[in-house]
């Protein structure tokens, strides 16, 4: 085995193609076939599908895969180390997010101190988050639900309880609080099943002798959100996530408090890595000042 190879392999798992891979690692594409071939008849083992139109990875490939994210991570980590501040001048950090506006305050004091790191992010719920950070797609996660598992260094940003919310023109929009069993007899508008905000609400409610049905399921808080302002019906967020919006009013839940903790994590292994450090710092400071 070869690192060559293991290095074609991977760019041809995570880009989708043998093309992309070898744009990626500017080489030709007979060149990328030629070192996963070899790699394969080494071995005896079949690690992609090829059909004309897509190439996609065998059950052996995806064991793999796994195996070569934490070894490419490890390297980067490595070359990153021996170049020092390297990172921090033109790095990337890749964050996963339930709530982007959790982050506004450090994204904001992290751009100061490291104007030039590149920094994306993405939505997703606290299944998308767990997962985008074993497969190694993220580097940090902004989650709802603090995971109880010693793979993660945490750092709790907040707890807010979970509320409903309304349009202006909705009946309920002259109420600040409601009962649980009043709900159920509205159109309710829930996210998708991974939400946590859902999972907590539903308990509740099961707790509560209550039955909560959604007339409207909606994949993220975004559409949840625009929903409701439409008139579609009664959704619900965290207040810490609720924001400024005035077609919207919210409306207190009368029952046992529902707190949503909001936390930054991200894989122990990864916590030494120079951007999700300096990442964590300043959220750390952020934290005892606002503390």
């Amino acid at each position: 085995m070869r690192y060559v190879q293991l290095r074609a392999f991977h760019n041809v798992a995570i880009h989708g193609g043998f093309s992309r891979a070898a744009e990626a690692l500017f080489l030709t594409q007979p060149a990328i076939s030629d070192q996963v071939r070899k790699l394969e008849e080494e071995y005896d083992v079949l690690l992609f599908n090829r059909n004309k139109k897509q190439v996609t990875l065998t059950q052996a490939g995806q064991q793999l895969l796994e195996v070569t994210r934490r070894m490419f991570d490890v390297e980067q980590q490595a070359l990153d180390l021996l170049s020092e501040s390297r990172a921090l001048r033109a790095g990337k950090l890749r964050i996963v997010a339930d709530a982007a506006h959790h982050l506004l305050h450090i994204l904001a004091a992290f751009r100061r101190a490291y104007p030039t790191v590149q920094v994306s992010i993405d939505a997703g719920n606290t299944e998308t988050v767990i997962t985008s950070l074993h497969a190694y797609e993220a580097d940090i996660g902004v989650l709802g639900e603090i995971p109880q598992s010693s793979d993660f260094e945490i750092l709790k940003l907040n707890s807010t309880p979970i509320i409903a919310f309304a349009s202006r023109d909705y009946p309920l929009a002259g109420e600040t609080e409601i009962t649980l069993a009043e709900l159920a007899k509205h159109p309710l508008v829930f996210r998708e099943r991974g939400s946590k905000t859902r999972q907590k609400l539903e308990a509740m409610a099961a707790q509560c002798g209550v039955t909560l049905t959604p007339l409207i399921e909606a994949e993220g808080r975004e559409a949840v959100r625009e929903i409701v302002a439409a008139g579609g019906g009664v959704g619900f967020v965290s207040s810490a996530e609720f924001g400024q919006d005035n077609r919207l009013v919210p409306i207190r839940i009368d029952a046992p408090e529902m707190l949503m903790d909001e936390a930054l994590i991200c894989l122990r292994e990864r916590s030494n890595g120079k951007l999700v450090n300096a990442f964590y710092e300043i959220a750390r400071k952020l934290a005892q000042t606002a503390g």
